[in-house]
């Protein structure tokens, strides 16, 4: 069975505007910690998620948490939201079908590979393969459509 280039294209925008959610919810949650006792604070939030807050992982992530300054905070949320408006630019536009979406998300997605990258030399989880992987096929197969389509149009 052959998926129609509109089908990837709107399985590829699901994908940008789960990022998306991801990145607003996370940016909420960043900006909730402004003036509040960040350590309480993300222990329950980590005890309502399942995790046990005296966890050695858990507990570490907290702690660096915490050491940040709240212009570090606000700095972290404000980032989530940039990055959240590019991935709902894409996803919405990649829904609608558009080229430019197309060419857009070949851009935004190839450029922050590398940070992809950097993350995951420093700390491997499957998770980040997985995103990275599908971010690269997602890239591939955008600029090998970009260029058919392209060949199309020139030809007489």
């Amino acid at each position: 069975m052959q998926l129609s280039h509109s089908t990837i294209l709107r399985t590829v925008a699901v994908f940008k505007l789960l990022k998306t959610a991801v990145l607003v919810a996370t940016g909420i949650g960043i900006l909730r910690l402004l003036h509040k006792d960040v350590a309480a604070t993300l222990q329950h939030w980590v005890a309502m998620v399942g995790f046990d807050p005296g966890g050695r992982w858990v507990g570490e992530a907290i702690g660096r948490a915490t050491a940040l300054p709240p212009e570090k905070i606000k700095d972290l949320g404000i980032v989530s939201f940039i990055y959240a408006g590019l991935f709902a630019t894409e996803g919405i536009g990649l829904w609608m079908l558009k080229h430019w979406a197309e060419w857009f998300t070949v851009i935004i997605t190839s450029s922050l590979l590398p940070i992809e990258v950097y993350e995951i030399a420093h700390r491997t989880t499957a998770l980040r393969i997985v995103i990275l992987l599908i971010n690269i096929a997602v890239v591939v197969y955008l600029l090998a459509r970009i260029l058919m389509e392209r060949r199309k149009s020139r030809r007489p």
